[in-house]
């Protein structure tokens, strides 16, 4: 079940919400979102639901028992042993077939159970971080389970860190205004993904993209597929930020419009930021980071990136795709950095976007040569040709959602705001939403939980606005659903 069907939009999601407020203790609503999280993760496949709830109860035992022990050598083998079983069932599942085939063994590929990746990080952001002392043991399995299963962002993320989300498994407190942004945000998510990310997928359908490409195609092939691996995954992490607004968890944001960025640096900074921050905060950083002489610094760059394409599938694309970013990211490190910083803006940006086309075409193919002859051929090398008939008709049939996708792609609130303020003497009157919320900070090593009053909300036309144009959005997005069969969500691969 994916956030975009029909069957999760019409029944799975109105009657989690129903049932979640129609119970009024915290402890029953937390039964309620395990439960179903539990029922919409074994909606597909539900063998593999036995996977997960095995993690959860060995990590809920590790813990238990880290917080026990008596010694340092006991906390860390029971750490071990709680991750070590999670990580061995990821690498089991996605990596075992690709591994004993390098070394010549005939191993059909695993189906690989979905999410895995993602739940199985944040497995070992629980356990890792209670052997670290930086939050205290869970001794409530319920609450435990229902962080690694929340169905918002079990299949796909963001992946939360549990130091994070820790305070709002026992206490949400959730106001009309939140409820109206996590609303808007799952409606604008849901556009990204069937009226941007699903048509640039049509695209890509009526494309061949492994043979006799001409230069045409594989430049539209590739910016095709930028787009629609950018409106896919944004859009679905939308919703699951709006979904989690809606019960009382406010998740981090995981993109910050990635294709604006100036440097490669700065798209990693904006582009899966959950993931960005999980292979710092328990890869790198633990290997020395950056406080180290620059061969090692490198070394930890380089594992670090290799790690990542791995994460994302068990295929030398993967890991030529993470390796290839961790050499720009050293590039700009240490050779050109400097330089760069003095360009023009739009200079950095063409370099930018260029270094980041050509990285998302390894994705794409499900082989290295594929993925090479595609480059080759957006170059002339090896291309048949320099245009085709097929792509000519898909730039004119579809010249409108290039132009709205890449509108989408810019921040324009910031612009807007900066415009309106110039042409405004007096402020627009605000309007106070009932209600109160509860707001977390970072004291130190530890998370405060403070309540406030609720936010001042955006002047009343501004919501009015708002609504209507995420509603209308999420309309056209169901009118299209309704008519079209292809609906598919490209980081189930992952």
């Amino acid at each position: 079940m994916v956030f975009s069907s029909l069957t999760f939009i019409a029944f799975f999601f109105p009657i989690t919400v129903i049932l979640y407020y129609v119970c009024k203790n915290k402890i029953w609503r937390n039964c309620v979102l395990m439960v179903l999280s539990l029922i919409f993760y074994a909606w597909g496949e539900p063998k593999f639901v036995l996977i997960m709830l095995l993690s959860i109860c060995v990590n809920y035992a590790a813990g238990m028992l880290m917080d026990k022990a008596k010694s340092t050598v006991a906390r860390t083998v029971f750490m071990i042993v709680g991750v070590g079983l999670s990580v061995a069932f990821l690498f089991y599942f996605k990596y075992f077939s690709f591994l004993a085939n390098i070394f010549g063994a005939d191993v059909p590929a695993k189906i690989l159970p979905i999410g895995i990746s993602f739940y199985t990080f944040q497995i070992i952001t629980y356990t890792v971080d209670v052997w670290r002392r930086k939050v205290p043991t869970q001794k409530n399995i319920i609450k435990l389970a229902l962080y690694i299963s929340f169905f918002p962002q079990l299949i796909a993320g963001p992946i939360v860190n549990y130091t994070y989300i820790e305070p709002y498994l026992d206490e949400r407190v959730i106001d009309p205004s939140d409820f109206f942004n996590g609303i808007c945000r799952f409606f604008a998510g849901f556009g990204k993904k069937i009226l941007i990310a699903n048509m640039c997928g049509e695209i890509l359908s009526y494309l061949d993209l492994s043979n006799n490409i001409s230069v045409l195609a594989a430049w539209l092939g590739a910016i095709a597929y930028t787009f629609q691996i950018y409106f896919d995954f944004s859009g679905y992490s939308d919703m699951a930020i709006g979904m989690g607004k809606m019960f009382g968890f406010p998740f981090l944001e995981n993109f910050n419009y990635p294709y604006t960025s100036i440097s490669i640096t700065d798209f990693w900074r904006r582009w899966h930021i959950s993931l960005s921050s999980f292979f710092r905060d328990y890869v790198y950083i633990p290997l020395g980071g950056n406080r180290v002489k620059p061969a090692r610094h490198i070394l930890n760059l380089m594992i670090v990136w290799a790690l990542t394409g791995f994460w994302h599938g068990a295929s030398w694309n993967f890991i030529i795709w993470g390796v290839y970013y961790g050499i720009f990211l050293i590039l700009e490190k240490y050779v050109w950095g400097k330089l760069l910083d003095k360009l023009p803006k739009i200079i950095r940006w063409i370099y930018t976007m260029l270094i980041v086309i050509i990285a998302w075409v390894f994705f794409y193919h499900d082989s290295l040569t594929e993925g090479l002859h595609h480059i080759g051929a957006m170059f002339g090398i090896g291309s048949s040709a320099g245009t085709d008939s097929v792509s000519v008709y898909c730039i004119k049939a579809y010249a409108l959602l290039f132009v709205i996708a890449a509108i989408a792609c810019i921040r324009w609130k910031p612009i807007m705001e900066k415009y309106a303020a110039k042409n405004r003497k007096l402020p627009a009157p605000a309007v106070r939403m009932p209600g109160r919320r509860v707001d977390v900070q970072q004291v130190g090593e530890k998370l405060v939980r403070t309540k406030v009053g609720a936010e001042l909300s955006q002047p009343m036309a501004q919501i009015i606005i708002k609504f209507v144009l995420c509603t209308a959005i999420f309309v056209l997005g169901l009118i299209f659903l309704a008519g079209s069969s292809f609906n598919p969500f490209l980081y189930f691969r992952f």
